[in-house]
């Protein structure tokens, strides 16, 4: 089974490395981190090993914003530990950076041993935390031979991949056994990860990492953009965050009607992915609508158009100033983007259509109105009414607001069963320790 994984991964990494060659060139993001990829451990991580690790994996922005309290937690409880932090995407890497350090943040390397084991053989993990799903046989299987306990946590199977998941079902029962625990984000979730093959006894539901997210702390940009507004007495603000290709034509349509009733209003753009900001900021032009780029601005008062944020990181702190937040991802097909960012704030929340990536988070918040969920037609009247009518607008923050408070502690729970994990790894290590003066002493403690 795994020489056919391996044969087929191998055969993918060859067909996309002229995409890689593309992309480095057309986005100048160099080698985009291609030697850590393969695992060359940068001599940041290399020159601390004094201490064993606990190693956090996240895949990019949202996954890391989810576990960013965790890590801190992490950090706070075991400071015998070393916690580092891997990411896949570059976005991703750039907020790990500015949160946790360079010295602790790195690519993950490919599935492949010649990449892994580099990073377990320096790293000595001896816990490693998997946010969500991120299921790489070879890694999974190198971990578990390393002696290293393995959590997934805020663990979730998406309406899109589960048919894909239990269509291999085999395949995924095998994958999984080396994981000590899933720690889902709901019942649902714990009944499809036992469908595709997940131990049931391993499986817990512990909630979802999101809720508790902590509010970012306030930051230059915000209140340099409240005094902007104040100045240009601009609004209302619509901020728009997480879109993604095809929303910005319908969001910038809809904005130009809010702009026919409120011309002094101003909508926060936000892409989702920063190799998209160019292309936002040409469609802007081509549309003929005003805008800055966030990149660009130097404290100019703003109102009647559009400001551009090409920078990552800024979006949680920037729906503070929204008189309405619209959460992309969801006016086309691509699943929805994370609803609890502007619920954080209080202010009232739009979205589209497609929210299955999100689908218990807006029914909860749909089961107490605490969100609009419309059609691109709707849009622009969606938006014109929240926009008349400060009450409403006041009562659907605060219900939003409210929801979310109902829904924390999963960060709580996902602490104490990682703590009853990690200590199990201990009398481990006595045992080996102990018997070490022996031939047979194993090398690494037994699980």
């Amino acid at each position: 089974m795994y020489l056919l994984y391996n044969a087929l991964l191998a055969v993918v990494l060859l067909l996309g490395l002229p995409y890689w060659v593309l992309r480095a060139l057309r986005h100048g993001k160099r080698h985009l981190g291609l030697a850590e990829r393969l695992g060359k451990v940068p001599d940041r991580l290399a020159r601390h090993q004094s201490r064993p690790a606990i190693w956090v994996h996240s895949v990019s922005v949202g996954e890391l914003i989810a576990v960013s309290d965790l890590i801190t937690e992490l950090t706070r409880r075991f400071p015998g530990y070393r916690v580092v932090v891997s990411t896949t995407t570059a976005a991703g890497q750039s907020l790990a950076r500015s949160r946790f350090g360079r010295n602790s943040v790195f690519y993950f390397p490919l599935d492949f041993r010649f990449a892994i084991h580099p990073y377990l053989q320096i790293l000595r993990p001896q816990l490693i935390v998997i946010a969500e799903t991120e299921f790489w046989p070879n890694f999974l299987r190198l971990a578990y031979q390393s002696r290293a306990r393995i959590a997934i946590v805020n663990a979730r199977i998406s309406d899109r991949s589960w048919p894909g998941y239990r269509r291999f079902r085999c395949f995924w029962m095998r994958v999984l056994q080396p994981i000590d625990i899933f720690l889902t984000q709901t019942e649902e979730d714990r009944r499809r990860l036992a469908d595709i093959g997940a131990p049931v006894e391993r499986i817990q539901v512990s909630g979802n990492l999101k809720f508790d997210v902590s509010l970012p702390p306030p930051t230059a940009i915000v209140s340099s953009l409240r005094s902007a507004f104040q100045q240009a007495q601009a609004g209302p603000v619509l901020v728009c965050g997480s879109t993604v290709e095809g929303e910005e034509p319908l969001l910038l349509r809809a904005f130009e009607n809010v702009l026919a009733s409120h011309p002094r209003a101003v909508m926060i753009l936000a892409p989702r992915r920063l190799e998209r900001f160019d292309e936002v900021a040409q469609l802007l032009g081509q549309l003929g609508i005003r805008f800055w780029r966030r990149s660009l601005w130097s404290g100019d008062p703003i109102a009647g158009g559009v400001l551009l944020i090409d920078s990552i990181g800024e979006l949680a702190s920037l729906y503070a100033l929204g008189d309405v937040a619209f959460v992309g991802g969801s006016l086309v097909p691509k699943g929805g983007h994370n609803i609890i960012e502007p619920a954080r704030h209080g202010v009232p929340i739009v979205v589209g259509n497609h929210t299955e990536n999100f689908r218990d988070i807006v029914s909860l918040f749909q089961s107490r109105d605490a969100v609009r969920v419309v059609g691109p037609a709707e849009l622009p009247l969606v938006f014109l009414e929240l926009f008349s009518n400060e009450a409403e607008r006041a009562a659907l923050g605060r219900r939003a607001a409210e929801t979310l408070l109902s829904q924390t502690g999963a960060t709580q729970r996902t602490i104490e069963a990682l703590e009853k994990l990690l200590k199990s790894f201990l009398p481990a290590v006595s045992s080996a320790m102990a018997s070490s003066a022996g031939e047979s002493a194993p090398a690494t403690p037994p699980r």
